[in-house]
């Protein structure tokens, strides 16, 4: 009841996933990633452990295709569940269950995977890399988000939209970006709307968090408070 995208921006090698679907909070349970080991979105008839299990795979440098097949050989549901998985090194496996509602499969390409269930049919899934690989230009979020608006024009969820979600990845364990939409007539427009005033402060604030490399991070407020200062006007 969902398609979503799995992609690694090559200028930064973070990962990102964006989601979309006619139900509520998708962000709650669809997308996973492990900071500089890969991502995963499970779906259909959602199994959480996917992701939970998984992404403790990934760590373990396991290959995508091997993680499915241990995931989905111990679930008796799996014919009912779809799940995709990039890791850092641009391999994709996928699962697409025999008893997910069409339109239902799989797509990927150089650095990206995307997947859904109960589609318009397959254009959502061509629509939505048509537009990633033609938007290479915008920043990696936005182009997350401007691949899913063209999945969503090309139909995308058959029943309708409700709720979507946006999460990006670098090399700490803490997301870069994490948005959700649980409940909205037009989530990818929200999600667009949001991400946009990510940048006003936060994609500014985010520079000064504590990292393994540097744990106190930045603490001296008058050099955030003057950073975001510049930002905004910037920004004007």
């Amino acid at each position: 009841m969902t398609w979503s995208i799995i992609a690694k921006d090559d200028l930064t090698g973070w990962i990102g996933i964006a989601v979309a679907t006619r139900f509520f909070a998708v962000g709650a349970r669809v997308p996973f990633i492990v900071a500089g080991h890969g991502g995963i979105a499970t779906q259909a008839l959602v199994n959480p452990y996917y992701g939970i299990d998984g992404v403790a795979l990934l760590r373990d440098g396991r290959h995508p295709r091997e993680i499915v097949q241990l995931l989905t050989s111990a679930d008796p549901g799996r014919e009912s569940r779809q799940l995709h998985i990039l890791d850092h090194n641009g391999q994709i496996a996928a699962h697409t269950g025999r008893d997910c509602i069409d339109w239902c499969g799989h797509l990927e390409g150089r650095g990206f995977s995307i997947a859904g269930n109960m589609l318009a049919g397959p254009q959502v899934l061509n629509e939505t890399a048509n537009a990633f690989l033609t938007h290479g230009a915008l920043p990696f979020a936005q182009r997350l988000i401007a691949a899913m608006k063209a999945g969503e024009a090309a139909g995308g969820d058959k029943r309708g939209k409700q709720s979507a979600a946006l999460l990006i990845h670098g090399k700490e364990e803490w997301s870069e970006l994490d948005l959700r939409v649980d409940d909205h007539a037009d989530p990818l427009t929200e999600l667009a709307r949001l991400e946009g005033v990510s940048r006003r402060h936060w994609a500014v604030f985010r520079q000064f968090m504590p990292t393994r490399d540097n744990p106190a991070g930045i603490t001296d407020r008058a050099t955030i408070d003057a950073d975001i200062a510049a930002a905004l006007a910037n920004q004007t």
